[in-house]
């Protein structure tokens, strides 16, 4: 079997994504930029200038309220893209920051949470996502004398919300594609945890007017993409930035469009794509399978029962939800006008894998680092 999908990478502010239908977006994986946060001032300022007028008066909740009216905007976007049953998944770091000699927590996370809720969106459990550091300044305050000092903030939101209720798949095309598109049931152990523990990536790049990328790591969007859409859906990141949700929809079988106002981030993003290796594409899948044999082996060797078995890689499976997966490589990719078509080719479980691509080798990790 094969797979195509298609990638496009839009310039333009994600408050009018006109060229996006109505319900035609099956899932939302994004990461805006964090009011109160003082490297999005400019770019939350351009959007009201009210709200740097606000921060130089000392104005802090006032600068907190209206950069939330600006990302808004975009949630009711989001909300009108979005197919019935269809997820968003919003990540967002809360902030601190000392305005008129006062320090506080600004908390992003709850204000968007009241912004999904008031546009009818149904509020889920949410991932805190602990990206810890050993940097010696993390803790804040008075040191090591009490009532003066602040406890570190260590963890983001990876906020989930559904657009009514729970998605059908009412066709027998629909509910095989579902099958086809599970997880293994180790994966879901860890996935759908309400702790993710894995470090950021590095922020240092120049593109724009920007001096830090911003960026999630790849894995984050990975999981999500698989978690919460089937092969051939939709996926859309409203501030695309590097974009490595797309690169995280091309490694899922998945279709993307990102939207970002700055065009320097789509002219690298084609960039980027132009010289990417399809064997980093496929890491992913492939790594996926290497663990899933891990933890067959394990199992083996704890004799512990596997009841099933995958029709489609002849591996053990503990559930038969698990029986129908099916693992696409990409082949080629071609670009058009700035988009991108992918052609993939069914994982041949006992077969050399063959693709289209270089001899670069790459471990997971450092495929995860190039976006």
């Amino acid at each position: 079997m094969s797979l195509i999908t298609n990638h496009q990478f839009i310039t333009g502010a994600a408050q009018n994504m006109q060229s996006i239908a109505d319900e035609s977006v099956a899932l939302v994986v994004t990461s805006p930029p964090y009011p109160m946060i003082e490297m999005w001032d400019d770019i939350l300022s351009a959007q009201n200038p009210a709200v740097s007028d606000c921060l130089k008066q000392g104005k802090a909740n006032e600068a907190f309220e209206l950069m939330h009216q600006a990302l808004d905007e975009v949630w009711r976007e989001v909300s009108r893209v979005l197919i019935p049953g269809g997820f968003a998944c919003i990540n967002i770091g809360d902030a601190t920051r000392t305005i008129g000699g006062h320090f506080a927590l600004y908390p992003n996370h709850a204000r968007i949470i009241t912004a999904f809720r008031r546009l009818g969106m149904h509020c889920l459990p949410a991932v805190l996502w602990r990206k810890q550091t050993n940097a010696p300044n993390k803790f804040m305050g008075a040191g090591m004398l009490p009532a003066g000092a602040y406890v570190t903030l260590e963890h983001e939101w990876i906020l989930i919300f559904r657009k009514g209720g729970k998605r059908r798949f009412n066709t027998a095309e629909a509910k095989a594609k579902r099958k086809e598109s599970a997880f293994f049931w180790e994966e879901r152990n860890i996935w759908f945890s309400d702790l993710w523990d894995f470090k950021g990536v590095k922020q240092t790049l120049s593109i724009g007017t920007r001096e830090r990328s911003a960026a999630f790591p790849l894995e984050l969007p990975y999981r999500l993409i698989n978690m919460y859409s089937l092969y051939g859906d939709t996926v859309l990141d409203p501030f695309a930035g590097t974009g490595t949700t797309l690169l995280a929809a091309m490694a899922s079988g998945r279709n993307s469009i990102g939207y970002d106002i700055d065009p320097a981030f789509a002219h690298w993003f084609c960039q980027q794509i132009r010289t990417l290796s399809l064997k980093q594409i496929n890491a992913l899948v492939e790594e996926r399978i290497r663990r899933h044999q891990i933890f067959v082996d394990n199992r083996r060797a704890e004799r512990k029962a596997l009841k099933y078995v995958n029709t489609h890689l002849g591996v053990p499976v503990m559930t038969m939800q698990e029986q129908e997966i099916r693992f696409y490589l990409a082949q080629s990719i071609e670009e058009k006008e700035n988009a991108f078509q992918l052609i993939y080719k069914e994982y041949q479980a006992g077969k050399k894998q063959q693709t289209v691509s270089d001899n670069i080798q790459l471990s997971v990790s450092e495929q995860m680092s190039l976006f």
